[in-house]
């Protein structure tokens, strides 16, 4: 059921590189899949209170008020509560800290509800499901643990709460802090106290150190720093991928049926997000992702998929699930048919994401080099492909056109291969990039609309895209800034609002109108205003876009013109890749500006 609010995500996220959870302002968690970031829920409630089960701790009472914050450079949150008969606050995380050279990072979610004032009467529940809410598991008490069996794997609560007053959902009177830990798989064997504060310390510890190491520009310090912590989170550590998002289905507009799986890994985004990874100074996790990227290009260099699982594999069937939906916004899907379309940007988004093993002595020194031969097969697939239709990157299901921007990124890719060329004394290999440079560029002129002085979306197009704000960013127009200026001036009369959001585009595609802005344009278009030295609107342009995050500096991935509404699935690690991206082109052009006295 919709409401006229403006509606705002009202979740927090804690996680450890091994998964997600999502939290509400009620300490309700109400989506967490395990054991992997596209298992199926065990807590769905995001999409069907009933079906999706719950891990709530809550006051009793009617009237009360409840506020959520992160401790401070960390991924720790806090809910705190203040009713009529006290006030407590519940502790979240999920551990992370180094143990004998590794990181320790279980399938455990701990829980601290901590006593502040007054004798508060809250309930305590937990009821998770399996096969997306198909399965109820059943409880069974232990001295100091409930066990629920019948889902993929057993999970174990363990906790010094009453676990009769749990499994009745029994309102209880708090006298002294509370623990409890939700693990799955393997329970936790220790002391429950000094376990969680030990943990908890050490997880503080790490995330503070992970930001102390991070490279953070003086401007936007906090929006990049929570960006930043937002976008290590998606990244599942075994494997190096980073996903779109944990959530899947939440409608990019309501009752528009764009309800998608976004738990995945978009070649799309690679390169923006290892340039993202790169400018923090995280070479660890750029490197992790780049390796990831190699292993799917050595598997195939021909018809590399839009998108794969975070194990690299490639079969990603859609289907529909018999659930309620965000809001009762359906169909609620899982899997993605993107797998299966044609999206030639691949090919040089790869080159570009492999760059840093060839050329960067941070990586490449202490890092087997892949084989030169794979570039040039890369390179030999852009060749091949370079004259056929495809998806584009906002990925058109019944729409194959020869795309602006995915010639953009076979230029360059074709500069990133000539620099490892260089770099490696490959003569041969760096004549076929010169081709490659050469052919994409006269494709991307070819979508130059004289009369209207501006790039189109495609050649034979008259329709005006977003995705070419990346001419300007990107480095294209870098040698002609009054054609970048009169394109982005073009952009800005077709695809912007009142509010500086961007529409990816305004064409009617598969599904119709599109009614919500694209965050990541938005901070696109700032970064773009920046290239071109227009800094005092860039600066405007970003704090406006940056407003538009939930109470604990979350983007979605849309956002509703009208209302400023977030929309579309949470966290999105697009849109936080496109703040620090736009905040580290503004800030470079800052400290280039002469001093003033």
């Amino acid at each position: 059921m919709m409401t006229n609010k403006k509606h705002i995500y009202p979740l927090g996220i804690v996680g450890n590189c091994s998964y997600l959870s999502y939290i509400d302002k009620n300490a309700n968690v109400s989506w967490q899949c395990w054991p992997y970031f596209d298992s199926s829920f065990i807590f769905g409630g995001l999409l069907d209170k009933d079906k999706g089960g719950s891990f709530s701790i809550s006051p009793t009472c009617i009237n009360f008020v409840s506020k959520q914050q992160y401790i401070q450079n960390t991924n720790i949150l806090e809910t705190t509560f203040e009713c009529s008969d006290g006030k407590f606050k519940v502790i979240d995380f999920a551990p992370r800290f180094s143990v004998y050279e590794r990181f320790h990072k279980p399938l455990m979610l701990f829980r601290k509800i901590e006593l502040i004032e007054g004798t508060p009467c809250i309930k305590v529940t937990c009821n998770p499901v399996g096969d997306y809410g198909k399965i109820r598991a059943t409880s069974e008490l232990g001295s100091n643990h409930i066990k629920y069996s019948g889902l993929q794997s057993d999970v174990r609560l363990t906790t010094n709460i009453a676990k009769s007053k749990i499994i009745s959902s029994s309102e209880l009177i708090l006298t002294e802090n509370k623990y409890l830990v939700l693990s799955w798989g393997i329970p936790l064997e220790a002391p429950l106290d000094s376990t969680f504060e030990s943990f908890y310390r050490k997880t503080k510890i790490y995330w503070r150190n992970w930001v102390e190491r991070s490279s953070i520009p003086n401007f936007a310090q906090d929006h990049v720093i929570r960006s930043s912590l937002l976008l290590k989170l998606h990244q599942f550590e075994d494997t190096g991928a980073i996903i779109a998002s944990g959530t899947t289905s939440l409608p990019e507009y309501p009752n528009s049926a764009r309800n998608w799986d976004y738990r995945y890994c978009w070649i799309r985004d690679s390169y923006f997000t290892l340039s993202a990874l790169t400018k923090i100074g995280h070479f660890t996790e750029a490197e992790s992702y780049a390796h990831y990227l190699q292993g799917i290009a050595l598997k195939k260099t021909e018809n590399i998929q839009p998108v794969y699982k975070i194990d690299g594999t490639s079969d990603i069937p859609e289907e529909e699930l018999d659930l309620d939906g965000y809001l009762g916004n359906k169909p609620v899907r899982i899997g993605n048919l993107a797998y299966q379309q044609i999206q030639n940007d691949v090919y040089g988004q790869i080159i570009l994401s492999l760059l840093p093993l060839y050329c960067d002595a941070r990586v490449s020194n202490f890092s087997t080099k892949p084989s030169l031969q794979l570039i040039n097969k890369l390179l030999n697939s852009i060749i091949d492909k370079i004259d056929s239709p495809d998806a584009g990157i906002w990925e058109y299901r019944n729409i194959a056109q020869k795309h602006t921007a995915t010639y953009l990124f076979h230029w360059a890719g074709g500069n990133a291969a000539k620099k490892i060329a260089i770099y490696h004394n490959d003569e041969a290999m760096k004549i076929k990039s010169e081709r490659v440079i050469k052919i994409a560029s006269e494709k991307i002129e070819h979508c130059f609309q004289n009369k209207h002085n501006f790039y189109s979306v495609a050649q034979g197009s008259l329709d005006i895209n977003a995705s070419e704000i990346l001419l300007i960013t990107m480095n294209y127009l870098k040698e002609n800034p009054e054609k970048a200026l009169l394109h982005l001036h073009k952009i800005e009369d077709m695809l912007k609002t009142s509010d500086d959001l961007i529409f990816r585009y305004k064409s009617l595609d598969d599904f119709g109108d599109t009614h919500s802005t694209f965050l990541i344009c938005g901070f696109w278009y700032a970064e773009a205003l920046a290239c071109l030295n227009k800094l005092d609107r860039a600066q405007e342009v970003f704090y406006k876009l940056a407003k538009h995050t939930n109470h604990l500096g979350i983007f979605s991935e849309d956002i509703s013109p009208q209302d400023g509404s977030q929309w579309g699935n949470f966290a999105q690690t697009y849109s936080h890749v496109g703040l620090i991206n736009a905040a580290f082109r503004i800030s470079s052009k800052l400290d280039k500006m002469p001093f003033e006295t």
